[in-house]
C-alpha cells in the first residue's frame, strides 16, 4: 500500500480512471431521461443499465450529482412500518443494501446497529405493539423491549423517572441500519457511467413538449432533448415539475432540518428515536451525534436552517443523553421533503403514457432508494409497476385506497 500511494503520488499523469462520464454536450435523443440525479435517480440509471440493458439514458441534475435530498439525509435505514405494503417494500430494501458495497465494489460504510424507537405513553405502546405484530408477520426483527432491555441496549440512556417523559419500554429493530449516503449516489453513478449512462449536472429542466398525451421533448436549460420517456425523481421539488408537465399531485412540502455534534469516543450503537419528543439520534463511526426530527410545520421551499429548531432539538435531546448539554454543535443543515396525505411514495405511471414518477418520499426517500431505483427501472423497461410498488399507484388517492404509514414518520425516521 505504501508503494502504491508514492507511485500515485509521483505519477505525472492522474493515474485513477474518472468515475463519471465527462462532461459534454447533450445528444439530441435519449431513450430515457431521468430527471434528479440523487440516489434514486442515479439507481434508476444503474438497474436499467444493468438488468435491462438500456444504456441511451440522460441523468440530469440542476445542479451537482447528489447535492439534493441525498446530501442532506441522516442515512437511517430501517423497514419497522405500519402496513403490510409498507413493511414488504422498505425490509425489500434494507436486504438491497447490505450487498450494495460488494455490487459496486466501493464501500459504502454500511452499518447494521438497530433501531431503538422509546414510548412514553399508552398511545404509543399501542402503536409498537401492532408494528411487531406486522414486523413478526412479515419477517423482520422486531419486538417489544422492557426498560432493562433498553438499559442494556443504550446505558447512557437517561431512564430516570423524574423527567416530563419517563420512557416507559420500547421497540427495537435489530435490522435498522445507517450507510455513507454520499456513497451510495457515487457507486450507483460510477456502475451507470461504465454502462454508457451519460450525466448531466447543471442541467436545469424548464418545461416539456406535450403531444397526444406523450412527452416528446424536455426542454433545459442546455438545450431541448427528444425522448422516448421521461422519469422524475427530484424529492421536494416533484409537484414543481410535475405541473410543468401539467400533473398534479397531491404533495406538500416542508423544510427538514438536522445538526450534529463534535465527537466522541463509541458509546451509542443503536440509532435512537423518540416520537413524544420529537428527536432521533445516533453516533457516526467518526464519533458525531447525528440528532434530528420531523418536517417543519409549514410548508416551505427552502433547505434553510432555524435557531427555533436547534433549540427544539437541544432541549429534547439533553432529556435523553444529559452529557449532550456540554456538546458543541458542529453544524446544521436543512432539506425540504416532499409529503403525501398517506406518507407513502407515488410511484410507477402517470396520466402521460410516458412520463414516470417517483415522488411524495417525505423523510423515507434515503432508505428506500435501492429498491425504489430498481423497481422504478423495471417499471420503466417492462411499462409496468412491478407487484412491490403497485400500491403506491397515484391512482390511490382517486381510489380511496391510501398506504397510511403517518404513525411510523416523522421522530423514528
Amino acid at each position: 500500500m505504501p508503494f502504491g500511494l508514492l507511485k500515485y503520488g509521483l505519477s505525472r499523469r492522474y493515474p485513477a480512471e474518472p468515475h463519471f462520464s465527462a462532461g459534454k454536450s447533450l445528444k439530441s435523443h435519449y431513450d430515457v431521461v431521468i430527471i434528479g440525479a440523487g440516489a434514486h435517480g442515479a439507481g434508476m440509471a444503474y438497474y436499467l443499465a444493468k438488468y435491462h440493458g438500456i444504456t441511451n439514458v440522460a441523468l440530469l441534475d440542476k445542479a451537482y450529482l447528489g447535492g439534493g435530498n441525498s446530501a442532506r439525509n441522516t442515512a437511517v435505514i430501517r423497514s419497522n412500518y405500519l402496513t403490510e405494503t409498507g413493511v414488504n417494500f422498505y425490509k425489500e430494501s434494507a436486504r438491497l443494501y447490505q450487498d450494495l458495497s460488494n455490487e459496486f465494489g466501493y464501500n459504502i460504510m454500511h452499518e447494521q446497529r438497530g433501531q431503538l424507537t422509546l414510548a412514553h405513553n399508552d398511545t404509543t405502546l399501542r402503536n409498537f405493539r401492532w408494528r411487531a405484530e406486522i414486523g413478526k408477520h412479515l419477517g423482520t426483527n422486531i419486538e417489544m423491549v422492557d426498560r432493562q432491555t433498553i438499559k442494556e441496549l443504550a446505558p447512557e440512556l437517561n431512564l430516570s423517572e423524574n423527567v416530563r417523559f419517563p420512557i416507559l419500554a420500547g421497540l427495537w429493530h435489530a435490522d435498522g441500519a445507517t450507510a455513507r449516503h454520499d456513497a451510495i449516489v457515487w457507486g450507483y453513478t460510477k456502475g451507470a457511467c461504465e454502462r454508457g449512462v451519460e450525466l448531466h449536472q447543471l442541467t436545469e429542466v424548464e418545461d416539456f413538449t406535450i403531444e397526444n398525451g406523450r412527452v416528446t421533448e424536455v426542454k433545459t436549460n442546455r438545450g431541448k432533448i427528444s425522448c422516448g420517456c421521461v422519469v422524475q425523481a427530484v424529492a421536494g421539488h416533484s409537484s414543481l415539475i410535475a405541473a410543468k408537465a401539467g400533473i398534479r399531485l397531491p404533495i406538500q412540502t416542508y423544510p427538514l432540518q438536522a445538526m450534529v455534534t463534535q465527537n466522541y469516543k463509541p458509546l451509542l450503537t443503536p440509532h435512537v428515536s423518540s416520537p413524544q419528543l420529537k428527536v432521533f439520534t445516533h453516533q457516526t463511526s467518526r464519533g458525531e451525534f447525528v440528532i434530528g426530527s420531523g418536517a417543519d410545520d409549514y410548508p416551505l421551499y427552502s433547505s434553510r436552517a432555524t435557531l427555533e429548531r436547534k433549540e427544539m432539538l437541544a432541549s429534547a435531546i439533553i432529556e435523553l443523553f444529559p452529557f449532550l448539554q456540554h456538546a458543541q454543535i458542529l453544524r446544521q443543515w436543512g432539506g425540504i421533503a416532499d409529503v403525501t396525505p398517506d406518507y407513502s411514495p407515488i410511484m410507477g405511471l402517470s396520466p402521460l403514457k410516458n412520463y414516470y414518477l417517483n415522488a411524495g418520499w417525505g423523510t423515507y426517500g434515503f432508505k428506500a432508494a435501492p429498491v425504489s431505483a430498481k423497481t422504478m427501472a423495471e417499471c420503466v423497461a417492462t411499462g409496468k409497476p412491478p407487484a412491490l410498488i403497485e400500491d403506491f399507484a397515484l391512482e390511490r388517492f382517486y381510489r380511496f385506497k391510501q398506504v397510511n404509514e403517518v404513525g411510523a414518520t416523522a421522530e423514528v425516521h
